[in-house]
């Protein structure tokens, strides 16, 4: 006991003024703040609640047809295996190569949009063109290659790298910024180059987190190309689409296991591999 008490008040010593009233207000709560937002919050979401129309009496209402819609689904017609494991694969595709370049194309964008590496001139321009990029749905880029390149899942790829982007190369530019400034400092007073600060500085330090985010990219990719497919972008958007329109339930329903089957499958590997990397 004596020697745990100890441990605790030179653990505790190690702690600056500074740290432990850090501490301290982590724990603590901002009661006038918090009484005073709490009905604020409220307010903003009946008035954002009120003027979309959310009703759950209507909600109600249409149940009896949802469970209706859903009834159609069962049984699921696996008869189109193969032309669903080919649209399937096809969509898997997609996302990979649109990660990849996505990726590419982030890290270059985020080198220019990171406050820490970046001058002021490239800083702020970058910054603006992710948020234009971030303004415009993948649904609108989609549709602008399918006009350029045709029907197919190139136009789709092209979609994707350039949503992706937008998203997650501000996300990407905001890890770099976020790393432990004292390696930074500390190369740069041995007038280290701007290469070798990102080099030996910062991209050791951001690595975990931005292989983090690009599992997550390719999470949202896969889901992402199958929404793609709806406007002929390649994927099984189109096939789920036309399923949808010839009231052909039971194709319907087979289309949306599979999808979920793929999806989980790699929710999980994604989350093994984040396990093992953070």
């Amino acid at each position: 006991m004596g020697t745990e008490t100890e441990s605790r008040s030179v653990a505790g010593s190690e702690l600056s003024a500074n740290d432990r009233i850090r501490l301290e207000r982590a724990f603590s709560i901002p009661r006038g703040r918090f009484l005073l937002g709490i009905p604020v919050a409220l307010l903003i979401l009946l008035w954002s609640a009120g003027g979309v129309g959310f009703d759950f009496l209507k909600l109600g209402q249409g149940s009896l047809n949802l469970v209706d819609f859903l009834g159609r689904l069962i049984p699921p017609d696996f008869s189109k295996i193969s032309t669903i494991l080919e649209l399937l694969l096809e969509t898997l595709q997609m996302a990979i190569v649109g990660t990849v370049l996505g990726v590419v194309f982030s890290l270059l964008m985020a080198f220019c949009s990171a406050s820490n590496i970046a001058p002021s001139w490239l800083y702020y321009p970058s910054r603006w063109v992710m948020n234009v990029i971030r303004a415009v749905p993948d649904l609108v880029f989609a549709l602008m290659f399918v006009s350029a390149v045709g029907l197919g899942p190139f136009a789709g790829i092209l979609a994707m790298t350039l949503g992706s982007v937008g998203s997650i190369g501000k996300i990407f530019a905001e890890a770099m910024e976020a790393v432990d400034k004292g390696p930074v400092v500390a190369m740069q007073a041995v007038d280290a180059s701007k290469r070798q600060v990102v080099q030996y500085g910062i991209l050791p330090q951001a690595a975990a987190p931005l292989v983090s985010y690009t599992l997550l990219l390719f999470e949202g990719n896969v889901r992402g190309a199958t929404i793609l497919g709806l406007v002929g972008a390649g994927g099984i958007g189109l096939e789920l689409t036309t399923a949808m329109r010839m009231y052909d339930y039971g194709h319907l329903s087979a289309i949306i296991i599979c999808i979920i089957v793929l999806v989980t499958i790699i929710d999980q590997g994604s989350a093994l591999i984040r396990r093992r990397i953070t």
